[in-house]
């Protein structure tokens, strides 16, 4: 071991140097912690940025013992494994946990079904899924959705928007409701986790986060949570259910063709491989295998020049020619058949729909079908929402799978307006942006925006953008309010499970990413015997699960502890308390670093 290595303490390691795995890195040295990445093939622009952050980059394939050993894992207080390959993460978590069974491992998997039986070997919540992380976001922008329902200690609690009607202080306004962020009518900037004091005017939007049972009484003064969402089985709906039966044959269809062709092809190189051996010319020379190749093909189609005859010769190989000619006569005309019917109905489900598209109304248009486009579809069908994916790759893995869902999908470049014509935007209630492509996307959100013309302020535009500070400058410039991104969504749950916080969810207000988390309270920690005042002032306790007993006036949670919400300015934090925290990630890491006496 080098001493450069055996200097390493407590430290953790990312395997993977991708955009969710710049997030990650710079989110643990907000926490304060010490980072190394592992990843030989980096991207160089990331790798200066990773660089610029005085993060060491090993060059290596983490697959191998000896890398790890490099990367001082011994000392590592966790590994989180996110490269792009699933495979990948797989091996090196195996590999670290069997070499290492107390080291906290935290890894991507996007096969959910694989990721529940690694979980149980890696403990619960160490199996993340990023693009399933994030898409909720991108539902709720796309569906204007306000209102988050959350499950904490067993309880129902709600997250909402509503909107202020009378000047008046937050306290006075909203009661016991912990007011998360106001956005000001005059469009000034957001205000995080507010004083409970700050006066509010008409029109200003509060985001609150309570218990269920506190919004009932106040649910009817304003509710801007919850679009409806229709119901039933609308005729379009039955007639993309009958779409599905159409793609189940043009699967029949793929499959016959290529069987077709397999048994042809078979077929032809036998008879090349006979006729080399064994047909006898006029001068008693045998065939080579340029003229045995040329006389099997004028067989099977039945040419049949007269250069090669097989009068001449052995009877078994003329009762070969005339099965030849009989197996060639049918499986070629199979074959055209197939390639005929295969074209004709892939022409007819571009057609379809596009024809599809134009008779849906309050649809969802989704651009750019990848893994993270994926998930946003399966819940945008999960609520029965209509939704046209426009996809530039006629060859991308997942469109057979939103066939099988019966979305009609428009195959062409999203930047043109025909093809989002095609689409219907005109009638759509949102466009969904959600290419790998950060240009690509900002292309495509500006031509959205400016067909939309008028309709722009009404319909959400929803852009997936990496780069936080191009995001920041799109929202400024061009007065896009959905600018998403996935690496920053999902980073926070992957150094949450790795640093010992829970992270329950991501939503955003206006630009502003917020989480809501949970911290144990330990007995050696920063925390123990601390008032809740003593909290960066940007922070909000939702509730706090604490030991049977402790207060008889709480609510008991599904551990038999107690729920006490909301808590006192004035409560104290015990050891063994279980903390429901809501704010932006970087007060949440301090917080973080209170508990470790950081």
């Amino acid at each position: 071991m080098t001493s450069a290595t055996s200097a390493r303490t407590a430290h953790v390691i990312v395997c993977g140097l991708n955009d969710v795995g710049l997030r990650i890195v710079e989110q643990l040295q907000s926490a304060g912690e010490r980072v190394l990445v592992i990843d030989d093939d980096a991207d160089a622009r990331l790798q200066r940025i990773a660089a610029g952050l005085g993060v060491q980059v090993l060059s290596e394939d983490a697959r191998r013992g000896s890398v790890l050993t490099e990367a001082g894992i011994e000392a590592a207080t966790a590994l989180i494994c996110v490269a792009d390959r699933d495979l990948e993460n797989l091996e090196v978590a195996l590999l670290a946990r069997e070499r290492f069974p107390a080291l906290r491992v935290v890894l991507q998997l996007s096969n959910a079904s694989v990721g529940r039986a690694v979980s149980r070997l890696t403990g619960p919540g160490t199996v993340l899924d990023a693009a399933a992380l994030a898409a909720p976001s991108f539902v709720e922008a796309s569906l204007r959705r306000t209102e988050h329902q959350l499950i904490l200690g067993g309880e129902s609690f709600v997250v909402t928007e509503r909107l202020v009607e009378h000047a008046a202080d937050l306290r006075s306004a909203f009661g016991d409701l912990a007011p998360i962020a106001v956005s000001p009518a005059d469009g000034s900037e957001l205000i995080a986790c507010p004083g409970r004091d700050l006066l509010v005017q008409p029109g200003d939007r509060v985001t609150l986060v309570g218990a269920a049972n506190d919004f009932a009484e106040r649910r009817a003064s304003s509710d801007a949570g919850l679009l409806a969402v229709p119901s039933g089985i609308s005729p379009l709906q039955a007639a993309q259910r009958g779409w599905q039966v159409v793609r189940g044959r043009l699967t029949d269809i793929e499959r016959a063709f290529w069987l077709t062709l397999l048994a042809l092809g078979g077929v032809g190189v036998l008879s090349i491989l006979l006729l080399m051996l064994n047909y006898h010319g006029a001068d008693k020379r045998r065939m080579g295998i340029i003229d045995a190749t040329y006389f099997t093909v004028e067989t099977l189609t039945t040419v049949g020049f007269g250069d090669f005859y097989f009068a001449r010769q052995h009877t078994w190989l003329r009762m070969w020619a005339i099965l030849l000619m009989i197996l060639g006569a049918t499986l070629v005309t199979i074959l055209y058949a197939r390639l005929t019917d295969l074209l004709i109905t892939r022409r007819m489900a571009a057609t379809a729909g596009r024809r599809k598209a134009s008779g849906l109304r309050e649809h969802v248009i989704l651009i750019g079908l990848g893994s993270v486009g994926l998930r946003v579809l399966e819940q945008l069908r999960a609520e029965r929402r209509d939704v046209v994916v426009l996809e530039r790759d006629e060859h991308n893995r997942y469109l057979n799978t939103a066939r099988e869902m019966g979305v009609p999908i428009i195959i062409g470049d999203s930047t043109l307006r025909q093809n989002l014509q095609a689409a219907n935007l005109d009638t759509a209630s949102a466009v969904a942006v959600l290419t790998s492509n950060d240009l690509a996307n900002i292309e495509t959100g500006l031509a959205v925006d400016d067909l939309l013309g008028q309709r722009s302020a009404e319909v959400p535009v929803v852009l997936r953008v990496f780069d936080r500070q191009l995001a920041a400058t799109i929202e400024r410039n061009f007065g896009f309010r959905h600018v998403r991104s996935t690496s920053a969504l999902a980073a926070p749950w992957f150094v949450g499970a790795a640093l010992g916080v829970t992270i329950l969810n991501t939503f955003y207000v206006q630009d502003q990413a917020f989480l809501i988390g949970m911290l144990t309270v330990t007995a050696g920690g920063g925390l123990a015997g601390r008032p809740m005042s003593d909290l960066n002032e940007r922070i909000r306790v939702i509730a706090i699960s604490r030991a049977s007993g402790h207060n008889a006036e709480s609510t008991p949670d599904v551990d038999g502890a107690r729920l006490e919400h909301p808590p006192r300015r004035d409560t104290r934090f015990a050891s063994g308390d279980r903390a429901y925290l809501v704010g932006r990630y970087e007060e949440l890491l301090s917080v973080l670093r209170r508990e470790k006496g950081v």
